[in-house]
């Protein structure tokens, strides 16, 4: 089912919807995930593919592509809708940031929130009483909250190297796990306008509530180190939109219909500000990070967990600090599971689906201080 394809041109196929793929014969890119491909491309329905070099393999279809489809497929989107990443500029220089003073103030991230976030909620048409106790939280898995340093960046970017910036993954915690679990029955056969009324007012909220979540977690972040800050920008990576008279769902793929982009790397690799190219088989989507090369159950074989391993996990090869006192999160969070984001990046400037235009590396990352409520 569907068509091979190999740096961002199509080849002629056999059934299915058309799957164009942004990656070259050397991206790592496991044999399950393209499987799975395949299969999405044969559903009723589906009309294309764009899958990015931070492929890997999901739950119900590929992590890291970008569907259009004429029937609602939420399973596409998983439960976390909404999930995204914000990138903010400080107002903090980075020669001025202790990194053990900072260390010990945005630990302030992992306790509970005890402000009235209401109005805020209604700003973004909202109920007031909209799950808004996760409000500002950041939650378990890859999510994180990272002071970085601009490595380079393009002369026409004007980003000032001297301050610090903070790039914020989280999406819509317990609100998007809430409609994902009152589908309707047969949702996963795919769905229509009408049968998916329900669904897409719920998709619609928790969209709204995941970038409002990162906003104010970043706030939460920037108050910890005496900073202030403006958003750069918003791109949500796990969503539902109408287009071309059907439903485009990203999972794990950036939305791309903006002037920039973020792309996450690990704690060992770099990040990037992403310029979209406006390809016409991307779907308007491009990678939102490195990707994994290894599913987390596997990384408790391959990585050590002494004490002094652990230990090292906390420091980065840019001379940063990781805080994360969850010790399995840590091990399936480490930089071996993930793919070289260099790697993604320049894929994605081979098959035109994306520039790079920023490099960031990381200088404090935030994950969690406790080994319980993990999400």
């Amino acid at each position: 089912m569907g068509n091979s394809v190999l740096g961002g041109r199509l080849s002629a196929g056999s059934s299915g919807g058309t799957i164009t793929k942004f990656y070259t014969s050397t991206a790592w890119i496991e044999g399950r995930a393209e499987a799975q491909l395949d299969h999405v491309a044969g559903w009723d329905g589906v009309r294309h593919i764009a899958a990015f070099p931070d492929l890997h393999l999901g739950k119900y279809g590929p992590v890291g592509c970008a569907v259009l489809a004429d029937r609602i497929y939420p399973q596409l989107i998983g439960n976390d809708i909404g999930c995204g990443m914000s990138l903010f500029q400080l107002d903090l220089p980075a020669r001025k940031l202790k990194l053990e003073k900072a260390l010990r103030r945005i630990r302030v991230l992992d306790d509970a929130v005890h402000v009235d976030h209401g109005e805020r909620l209604g700003e973004v048409g909202l109920p007031a009483d909209t799950f808004a106790q996760s409000l500002g939280t950041i939650g378990g898995g890859n999510h994180f909250c990272e002071v970085q340093t601009l490595a380079a960046c393009d002369a026409d970017m004007k980003l000032d190297k001297a301050l610090t910036y903070l790039l914020v993954h989280s999406g819509s915690r317990g609100l998007g796990n809430a409609v994902f679990g009152d589908l309707p029955s047969g949702a996963f056969s795919g769905m229509t306008p009408d049968d998916a009324a329900q669904y897409l007012q719920g998709h619609d909220h928790a969209v709204r509530w995941a970038s409002l979540n990162r906003r104010i977690i970043a706030e939460r972040a920037a108050e910890a180190l005496r900073a202030d800050l403006c958003l750069i920008t918003d791109a949500p990576h796990n969503l539902l939109e109408p287009r071309d008279g059907g439903w485009l769902h990203r999972k794990g793929a950036a939305k791309a219909d903006m002037p920039l982009v973020p792309l996450a790397g690990s704690r060992a690799t770099a990040s990037y500000l992403l310029r979209p190219v406006a390809h016409e088989n991307a779907l308007a989507s491009t990678a939102h990070g490195a990707g994994r090369r290894y599913d987390r159950s596997s990384m408790h074989g391959r990585v050590r967990a002494k004490r002094s391993d652990i230990e090292a996990m906390q420091r980065t090869p840019f001379g940063g600090r990781v805080v994360c006192e969850d010790r399995d999160l840590l091990i399936e969070e480490a930089p071996l599971a993930y793919k070289s984001s260099q790697a993604v990046v320049a894929d994605l400037e081979a098959t035109g689906a994306a520039t790079p235009v920023a490099t960031f590396h990381p200088l404090l990352t935030f994950k969690k201080t406790r080994t319980e409520n993990r999400t």
